[in-house]
């Protein structure tokens, strides 16, 4: 039941937004749109971290705050995560695997060699996949980043395409003061590819829980055939 509303909801978002299927290679839908057609700011790639969890869990789906059919959530602010897999001509990427993984309201990844790993949150998955439809989107139940020592609060994401090499970047908390602070962040010298990856997490309208919402697309520099 879980499983199936959040497919649900991952399919609605994708409803709203409407998009097609990537069928004309990059060269063909350039001269499409023109010759001075506009490309999209590309999504800076990232490092991919040490905290890959080393042994995978057996619950893998895009719902992060409930493991296997526990009753118990996870504790941290709920966030509904979404976006989409573009290429660089805003044309949406399909069969795209996404993967997240993050640390729990402790600052614990699901990695032996996190720290605070002794109090790290059973109840919270830690890491999770969503597979791409036609019109490019994904979506995870989550939480909120904290921050932990050395890092402002992020969340890390992989690209994986058949016959490409996994893609990785991070996302960012728009606001968030540590960010200035974060040598990762801040080996982003380009501006707009830096706000490419700080995102705002807002209330969820309608929402009594206090739950929030936040939007992360990202556009890679290549176009997949299809």
């Amino acid at each position: 039941m879980r499983r199936a509303l959040l497919r649900r909801a991952a399919s609605g978002l994708a409803l709203a937004l409407g998009g097609g299927v990537a069928w004309l290679s990059g060269r063909e839908r350039l001269f499409a749109r023109g010759a001075f057609a506009e490309e999209l700011t590309l999504t800076p790639r990232q490092t991919e971290g040490p905290f890959y969890p080393n042994k995978l869990p057996l619950d893998t789906d895009n719902d992060l705050l409930i493991v296997n059919d526990n009753l118990t959530p996870a504790v941290g602010e709920v966030t509904h995560l979404s976006g989409r897999i573009l290429d660089r001509f805003g044309d949406p990427i399909r069969n795209a695997l996404v993967e997240i993984w993050q640390v729990d309201h402790a600052g614990a990844y699901l990695h032996e060699g996190s720290a605070n790993r002794d109090r790290r949150d059973g109840n919270f998955q830690g890491f999770g996949r969503f597979l791409t439809g036609s019109t490019g989107e994904y979506y995870f139940r989550t939480i909120k980043p904290v921050p932990y020592p050395g890092r402002t609060p992020h969340i890390h994401f992989a690209i994986k395409l058949r016959g490409r090499e996994k893609w990785t970047t991070q996302c960012y908390v728009k606001g968030e003061p540590r960010n200035e602070q974060d040598g990762i962040y801040r080996s982003i010298r380009d501006p707009k590819a830096r706000d490419a990856v700080t995102v705002p997490f807002e209330p969820l309208e309608g929402s009594t829980a206090g739950e929030l919402t936040a939007r992360f697309d990202i556009v890679l520099g290549f176009t997949p055939e299809m």
